[in-house]
């Protein structure tokens, strides 16, 4: 069963239509007996359940099957440089509860860490559910992440978490699969999934404490080869020229257009603002001052996304993070900019707007990714073996469900080695 399994069934269903084995027999060009023996597992599983019956054309009404995304849970974790929020969410990505708290990253990887699971630990209990209802944990972090290990590669402003084994340290407490990435990649993932599904050429800029982009090319995520790809908040900028990053570098987009750096200048301007949302407060309140810092950081911001354009050519540039909440008058700059320096040919389709998922992105991102990660329909058909071992499937029939599997993307895949390829 490595191809058009219960697995590719599954990837079907996922798209949260009720279907009769009828209508799967029809979307697959599958017999009923080979539908039926694909969905045993999974009904076992409880990843496929019966919902109220389809509309009767005479005789008995055909029952119809939908995929449950209630079957277990998936745990994620968006993590930045000052805040950290922790959930659980169901199989489609929504989330079932959350905690955010203010924790600096700064504070190492066991203190974040420890955190993390005891705060998922206390959502179990809270919710009634034992552990092994959790599938698989996703956790975005706040610099560059080499995603196959899942270990944090020279991260400019995490001390201690240099080659830390996140994966290994979190199955000390929750012995599951533990994927681990790039915080804005996980928001790029999530705003796809959720609002731009058919954008196959799409960055997502997040703007907070730090800066950063994730890029999503002809429908995949760009990783780069050391993880750094779209990390773009210490790109040099005319601007900067002279201005500290803490990096250690000058010039950096970052030290200009952070939300850090636009609270300072307003501080010398006599206001009183220290964190991106007090610089949010005072643009809503109307402050001309605030309003100014906000549009000329757009502006700056607009000068590397410029150059990102002429690179990638993407169809949308979704903007996110804390600093966005300040709305159109951060978007008003980055147009100005963007379009002003680009050519007409990379900007007469191009769309700049706000992210709309706002400041879940990161959990439901990390969702995505772990439920991506052993819903994968090659892990569903090895579990599918181990419950019914020695099963003999026609190759011609395979070959049709594997075809339809792959015109139907729920979510976007997401290829990753980090951890055992089970279902728990």
């Amino acid at each position: 069963m490595d191809n058009g399994g219960p697995g590719e069934l599954l990837h079907v269903l996922r798209d949260g239509h009720p279907r009769t084995r009828v209508d799967l027999a029809r979307i697959t060009g599958l017999g009923r007996a080979a539908i039926s023996s694909r969905l045993e597992p999974l009904l076992k599983l409880g990843l496929v359940v019966p919902v109220s019956d389809a509309a009767s054309t005479g005789g008995r009404p055909s029952a119809r099957l939908a995929f449950n995304p209630g079957a277990r849970v998936a745990a994620a974790a968006d993590v930045g440089a000052t805040h950290a929020t922790v959930a659980l969410t169901d199989l489609s990505g929504s989330v079932l509860v959350e905690t955010t708290e203010r924790l600096e990253i700064s504070c190492g990887p066991e203190v974040v860490l420890d955190w993390l699971t005891m705060t998922l630990t206390g959502h179990l209990k809270a919710m009634k559910r034992p552990a092994r209802d959790i599938i698989a944990i996703g956790i975005g972090l706040p610099g560059p992440v080499e995603h196959s290990t899942g270990k944090p590669i020279s991260p400019p402003s995490m001390p201690g978490w240099d080659g830390f084994d996140v994966p290994a340290y979190v199955r000390q407490t929750l012995d599951v699969p533990v994927l681990v990435d790039n915080d804005v990649n996980l928001m790029a993932l999530s705003e796809r999934a959720t609002h731009w599904p058919n954008e196959d050429n799409m960055i997502f800029f997040k703007i907070a404490t730090g800066i950063g982009s994730g890029v999503i090319s002809g429908g995949i995520l760009q990783r780069g080869a050391a993880g750094v790809a779209g990390d773009v908040g210490h790109i040099p900028v005319s601007r900067g020229a002279g201005i500290q990053c803490r990096c250690g570098k000058t010039a950096c987009l970052e030290g200009i257009a952070g939300a850090p750096a636009v609270a300072a200048r307003l501080r010398e301007n006599g206001l009183e603002a220290i964190t991106a949302n007090d610089v949010v407060a005072l643009v809503r309140s109307g402050d001309l001052a605030a309003i100014q810092a906000v549009r000329q950081a757009g502006r700056d911001i607009g000068e590397v996304l410029s150059m990102c354009v002429s690179f990638i050519n993407p169809s949308l540039i979704v903007v996110g993070g804390s600093l966005a909440q300040s709305g159109e008058h951060l978007i008003a700059g980055i147009r100005e900019t963007v379009y002003a320096r680009s050519t007409p040919l990379a900007t007469q389709h191009l769309n700049i707007t706000q992210s709309e998922t706002g400041p879940e992105a990161g959990v439901v991102g990390a969702s995505i990714l772990a439920v991506e990660h052993v819903l994968a329909p090659h892990r569903v058909n090895d579990l599918s073996i181990k419950l019914h071992p020695g099963g003999h499937e026609d190759t011609h029939s395979l070959q049709k469900v594997e075809h339809v599997a792959q015109m139907s993307h729920p979510l976007p895949d997401v290829p990753n080695k980090q951890s055992q390829d089970t279902f728990p």
